[in-house]
């Protein structure tokens, strides 16, 4: 028995050697997402996009904001003037903190009064909320060190004076900062991305393996209508897809959801096609369903990591910033958490929507291109 089995062992060793392409399969995919993972799931945080409104305009004041940008976790990427500047600059993302420091913060200080300092964060990212906090707190405790040191009287005999700052934390659009509203958005996301695309890919591929492709090509349909027939009832489900699961975090796990639904919509349709366009690029890389597993596996796992869902995307190597770019899902999850939990609408999400236009277009232009060169192939 054991030379039998001793002889099957040599044989698929010998085929797999033989095979170069089943080589690359079980090393180049393994190698690259252990790498992507390594880099990118990660909850260390750094250059948190930051608005200051400092209405003290003194040492102090500035002496703190430098202790926060010193520390290489937090960019300042606008100054604003007031207080409805610093909501205009989270409603648009362009800042998830904000440090206000109000006037009087170095007279309280000298005066040896604690002085308040608030932190305003962007409460639909708790994760990335959370972690900053706890920074936050590091940085104020070490600049009141300093500046203790710094105001302490020239005799060394002769305490310096007791000084403290008051960190105040308002999470907006999340005022608990309850994980679940960060979570399910998120998972609405990712899960209708890994349905859509592995029903889109292995549709077409099962034709293909099974035989029928050829004989539905020889027929008077065309391919442009074959391709719509495979692959709307997927876009259809999609969005069905998309209202169940929104139905059950708003009504199961009680996530609020101030949006307006068109917004929601066209955001998911947008979504739905770069993630059907995707599914028929990948099934014309495919012969077979355990090549179309693989390429999914390969494809939208490292995509749901660079998504920004569970990893703040901010702490990832710029190079995996960058390949975010391509990646609808982030943009989705944007939109999403935006609409659920800011209420914020078009004038807003233009921009990720045209994101997710583009890639749509492309994705679909590509696939759809690959898959009439396959059949005239």
């Amino acid at each position: 028995m054991f030379e039998r089995l001793l002889v099957m062992l040599m044989k698929e060793f010998l085929q797999i050697r033989r095979d170069r392409t089943a080589i690359m399969r079980m090393i180049v995919p393994l190698v690259i997402q252990m790498l992507i993972f390594g880099y990118a799931a990660t909850f260390t945080v750094h250059h948190v996009a930051t608005v200051v409104l400092d209405l003290d305009q003194s040492q102090a004041s500035r002496s703190l904001i430098s202790h926060f940008v010193a520390s290489g976790r937090f960019d300042v990427v606008d100054t604003a003037r007031d207080t409805a500047q610093v909501k205009r600059d989270i409603d648009h993302d362009v800042a998830v903190i904000a440090i206000v420091i109000h006037a009087g913060f170095e007279r309280d200080l000298g005066n040896g009064k604690s002085a308040p300092l608030q932190i305003i964060v962007d409460g639909t990212n708790s994760n990335t909320a959370l972690i900053a906090l706890g920074y936050m707190s590091q940085i104020v405790s070490r600049f009141t060190t300093d500046e203790a040191a710094r105001l302490a009287p020239p005799h060394a005999s002769l305490a310096p004076p007791q000084i403290g700052v008051s960190l105040q934390a308002v999470p907006w659009f999340n005022p608990g900062l309850d994980d679940t509203w960060f979570f399910i958005p998120g998972v609405i996301g990712s899960l209708t991305l890994m349905q859509v695309v592995s029903l889109t890919a292995f549709a077409i591929v099962r034709e293909r393996e099974v035989g029928t492709l050829e004989q539905i090509m020889v027929s008077p349909i065309r391919p442009v209508e074959f391709i719509l027939g495979k692959t709307l009832p997927f876009f259809l489900i999609g969005l069905g897809d998309i209202a169940l699961v929104s139905a059950i975090g708003v009504l199961w796990f009680r996530v609020p959801f101030i949006g307006d639904p068109l917004v929601m919509l066209a955001g998911s349709a947008l979504f739905l096609l770069a993630a059907v366009g995707m599914g028929l690029l990948l099934s014309t890389f495919s012969r077979t369903q355990q090549q179309a597993f693989a390429l999914n596996f390969f494809f939208v796992n490292p995509f749901f990591i660079l998504s920004g869902f569970a990893f703040p995307i901010a702490a990832m190597p710029s190079l995996l910033q960058w390949f975010t770019l391509i990646n609808p899902l982030r943009y989705f999850l944007v939109v999403i958490r935006a609409v659920f939990l800011k209420g914020v609408g078009f004038t807003v999400l233009w921009t990720d929507l045209a994101a997710m236009a583009l890639l749509a277009t492309i994705m679909l232009t590509v696939s759809v291109w690959r898959f009439r060169s396959s059949l005239d192939a």
